[in-house]
């Protein structure tokens, strides 16, 4: 998990891994390259194809601010950048919604995103708790983006994106921590219970326990793949981020039910020449 301290502004920020550069590169990327069709969400056309507008959703906002651990540059996190790179293609949001456990990170967050111009509304929750009640106030037939990047696996459960999937149009560019499944699989399966459960519920009967340390990995990220696809989801590829040390930290994984969409994300995955993991 990040450290946290105080920036020029008062504000707190986050301590991250500088792997979040590569992360942040293809959110920005992804909401210039839907600029267009977002557009139509916004300002319907006389035809009214399109209608329900465009929304944010970032689940585990933080503070909205970091620097780069072991150096002194400073970064936009993911809701200013998502706000940033919306404004700069002249496709703006119509609304943000950002969530984050702690009130003061939230409040961070929403201060720093209406500074750079978003329509923001903040909600100092857990992410499915703020999922049930974003959901809610949006108009299901709208074209959505939600960004879900917890620090562990913990963080992302099922419940939280079947709350997203009542959405007709969502797409979710996600971070799955293949370093908490690496590092504390035995001890989560060993449990009666843990966050493995709450990410990928029914997984123990349905993957056989008694298997390498790998191939259960393999088997369990498998079996939450089907999770999705019972939601509607598909993708297509899933990118692998690695540390400074050539660590796998973790997947980042794009689910939409739009082949149009899933194509846009073909384009633009592809930034740093690390890989990726077919899983």
């Amino acid at each position: 998990m990040p450290g946290y301290e105080i920036d020029e502004d008062g504000l707190p920020r986050s301590v991250v891994g500088e792997w979040a550069l590569e992360k942040h590169e293809r959110l920005r990327k992804y909401v210039d390259i839907t600029r267009a069709i977002r557009r139509k969400f916004i300002v319907p056309d006389s035809s009214r194809k399109y209608v329900g507008g465009a929304a944010y959703i970032d689940l585990f906002a933080g503070p909205g601010r970091a620097r780069i651990r072991e150096s002194t540059r400073v970064i936009d996190g993911s809701p200013v950048v998502a706000a940033r790179a919306a404004a700069t293609s002249k496709g703006p949001f119509g609304e943000m919604h950002l969530a984050d456990a702690d009130q003061q990170l939230c409040e961070a967050s929403v201060k720093r995103v209406r500074n750079a111009g978003g329509v923001v509304t903040g909600y100092a929750a857990s992410a499915e708790v703020a999922a049930k009640t974003v959901v809610a106030k949006l108009n299901s037939d709208g074209l959505h983006f939600a960004f879900l990047d917890p620090y562990n696996l913990e963080g992302l459960t099922f419940a939280t994106i079947k709350q997203l999937s009542m959405l007709h149009r969502v797409d979710i560019l996600l971070h799955l921590s293949v370093a908490d499944l690496q590092r504390n699989l035995d001890r989560y399966s060993a449990a009666l219970h843990s966050p493995l459960d709450e990410v990928a519920p029914g997984w123990r009967t349905a993957v056989n326990l008694k298997q390498s340390a790998n191939s259960l990995r393999v088997a369990y990220v498998s079996y939450w793949q089907d999770k999705m696809k019972e939601l509607g989801f598909t993708h297509r590829g899933v990118e692998l981020v690695t540390g400074s040390r050539n660590q796998r930290l973790y997947w980042l994984v794009f689910l939409s039910r739009s082949e149009f969409a899933n194509d846009l994300w073909d384009k633009i995955r592809h930034i740093s020449g690390q890989g990726q993991l077919g899983l």
